[in-house]
């Protein structure tokens, strides 16, 4: 007997936008191995043309790992023809009106054909120039509404945004709506309009200034971290998503809406199979850093929460949701995704699974021999890690900036490389600073109903393929057995 969710993709034709990102491919993978049944994926990827699309299709995503578990069950013959008969790779831009489309066919295709709408696309870079964030975070975003409102069959929209719209202040951060033009400064009124002008001010005059290409990039980036930081966010990124959220919220008429706000997206749990990821993500360049013996000093704060969730466990809540809200008229619903409510784990619990992992089977240097770890020195506070940092680096360094005056030939380079390294440290932690330090817990009194009324109405899953329960996660297991291993076998490919 088919599961429910199962039963829901059966005969849909969905389209997925950002289709290379490591969420997409998830889920995309997830539909095809339970759900075979599929009527038709459009999958919306940057490419010059179809047949650039159809390249990235088949490298970025058919032929990657992920799909090992299909390719063995199906063979590889089968499984090339699932996928032509299943996905229409479709080049496109979501920051473009129509989606970038220029196939009008295939538009009037699209447009008559789509049943759910998946925005996955996104910018996540957190300093991120403003013209590409406001492009596709926020303007994108509402790119992608007004295309699925033209899809006469559109039973549901779901957009995934992040948790951390939320800003970097305390307690307990419920699943609400943004209202159009809110800010968390408590400012005056937030008008994305003028963000817009704004910005294409700024452009306008850095090209009339004649201005290279970097400084264009680095001004569009700082104008991004202003905006966002003098209405109350911690940077662009999370400034330009909720934004986005705004547009959608207040121009969505009565498509049905769902939102998605997940934590701190980390390597599958179970599905298709555990430990796949793909790129460092938010908490693993600190692992993998530690792994390699560079991480002698660290700013956190030991009992902090972080906020950590499988990529499966991500997926399956949204397959769940869209199963729970197609077709429910005017509906505007918001899931957090992630643990700190139901199964909190510290960054102290993360430290010490990380320290004993790296003791026990330490990474190979490149003479063949093993890096050793030590658990370092972890500072709670910016004030002491910056104190830190001037009498372990920066007096050291300006040491050897006098001798590179004195004596020019002698430590220059050295000095320059140390200098341009130090700088690029404490950029990165006053960017991550806001997560490092979060004091928040995301309710997740939207989800459990959803958990909970799948179980009223006995919703029994092909082996747990639908789970989405943070309670059943072990971390100490998870970040030992599944994750570390992950990172290294798919991501440092050792």
């Amino acid at each position: 007997m088919e599961s429910n969710c199962v039963q829901f993709l059966g005969d849909k034709t969905i389209l997925i936008t950002g289709a290379p990102g490591f969420l997409a491919k998830v889920l995309v993978e997830k539909i095809l191995r339970l759900q075979p049944n599929v009527k038709k994926m459009y999958l919306l990827l940057r490419a010059s043309d179809d047949k650039a699309a159809m390249q990235r299709l088949r490298s970025e995503v058919v032929e990657i790992d992920l799909f090992r578990v299909l390719r063995k069950d199906l063979g590889e013959e089968n499984l090339n023809a699932l996928v032509r008969e299943k996905i229409v790779p479709v080049p496109g831009d979501i920051s473009v009106h129509n989606l970038g489309l220029k196939d009008t066919d295939l538009l009037q295709r699209m447009w008559s054909e789509i049943d759910i709408i998946i925005n996955i696309a996104a910018t996540t870079n957190f300093d991120e120039r403003y013209d590409i964030g406001l492009g596709i975070n926020t303007f994108g975003a509402l790119n992608v509404l007004n295309f699925a409102r033209k899809c006469v069959k559109a039973q549901l929209l779901l957009h995934v945004s992040t948790a951390y719209v939320c800003g970097e202040y305390r307690g307990l951060f419920l699943e609400k709506p943004f209202k159009m033009g809110e800010t968390l400064s408590g400012n005056k009124k937030l008008d994305i309009n003028v963000e817009f002008e704004l910005m294409k001010q700024k452009l306008k005059e850095l090209e009339h200034q004649d201005c290279s290409e970097e400084e264009i990039s680095q001004s569009m980036k700082d104008l991004g971290m202003t905006r966002a930081k003098l209405h109350g966010w911690p940077n662009t990124y999370v400034f330009t998503k909720a934004m986005g959220e705004m547009l959608m919220g207040d121009s969505r008429g009565n498509l049905p809406f769902v939102i998605i706000r997940p934590t701190m997206i980390t390597s599958t749990i179970a599905e298709p199979f555990p430990g796949w990821i793909e790129g460092l993500r938010t908490i693993d360049s600190v692992i993998v850093a530690f792994g390699k013996g560079r991480l002698k000093c660290f700013l956190a704060d030991s009992n902090s929460v972080f906020d950590l969730i499988p990529a499966d466990m991500v997926v399956n809540a949204m397959i769940a949701a869209a199963t729970a809200h197609s077709g429910e008229t005017g509906i505007q619903t918001i899931y957090h995704v992630g643990s700190s409510f139901q199964n909190p784990v510290t960054f102290g619990q993360l430290h010490d699974n990380t320290a004993r992992y790296f003791t026990k089977k330490p990474l190979v240097a490149r003479n063949g021999s093993p890096i050793i770890v030590s658990k370092g020195t972890i500072l709670p506070t910016m004030a002491q890690f910056s104190l830190y940092m001037t009498l372990r680096y920066k007096l050291p360094l300006q040491i050897l900036r006098l001798i590179n005056i004195i004596y020019p030939w002698s430590e220059g380079d050295k000095y320059t490389d140390l200098s341009r390294k130090l700088k690029l440290a404490m950029r990165l932690v006053e960017l991550y600073e806001p997560y490092l330090l979060f004091k928040g817990i995301f309710d997740d009194l939207n989800t459990e109903r959803l958990r909970i009324r799948r179980k009223e109405k006995n919703i029994k899953e092909l082996d747990g393929s639908f789970e989405f329960d943070p309670k059943t996660i072990n971390w100490d297991d998870y970040i030992a057995n599944i994750h570390i291993p992950g990172l290294i076998t798919y991501v440092l490919k050792q």
